[in-house]
């Protein structure tokens, strides 16, 4: 059983995200906790010149209401939801260094020829992670 788990969703991938959170509450301590956290991956500045102000902080918004949507109230208790901004295993790493998490949970697809040469997210996420990785295909 785990204490702190962090919980790495992608929100394009809505069933992948709800499985790994059944599992996680099942993994967790009685009194442990669990944070979903989703990643907003920086819009380059040539680009990000070119859409509305406003544009980052409502996709921030929108992802938090979808993180907390996935939340059952019921079983509530201990679970949180956060919304970081940058490069996604970086910013899972750091969620998990920033509460002392012993497991971090993952969605991984199955790699194309892309992935062998720059490396997916879960890939960079197990080979940096200070604790446990779960990865669920």
């Amino acid at each position: 059983m785990y204490a702190r788990i962090i919980v790495a969703v992608d929100l394009e991938h809505a069933a992948q995200a709800q499985a790994l959170l059944r599992r996680a509450m099942q993994l967790v301590n009685t009194n442990g906790e669990i944070r979903l956290i989703h990643v907003l991956e920086e819009v380059p500045g040539y680009i990000a010149a070119e859409l509305p102000r406003d544009l980052a902080e409502r996709r921030r918004a929108e992802a938090a209401v979808e993180l907390r949507a996935m939340i059952d109230p019921a079983k509530a208790a201990g679970i949180t939801h956060e919304v970081r901004r940058g490069a996604a295993s970086g910013q899972i790493i750091q969620a998990a260094e920033d509460c002392g998490a012993d497991l971090i949970m993952i969605a991984s697809h199955r790699p194309g020829l892309r992935d062998y040469f720059i490396g997916s997210t879960a890939a960079r996420v197990i080979r940096h992670a200070t604790c446990s990785v779960l990865v669920e295909r």
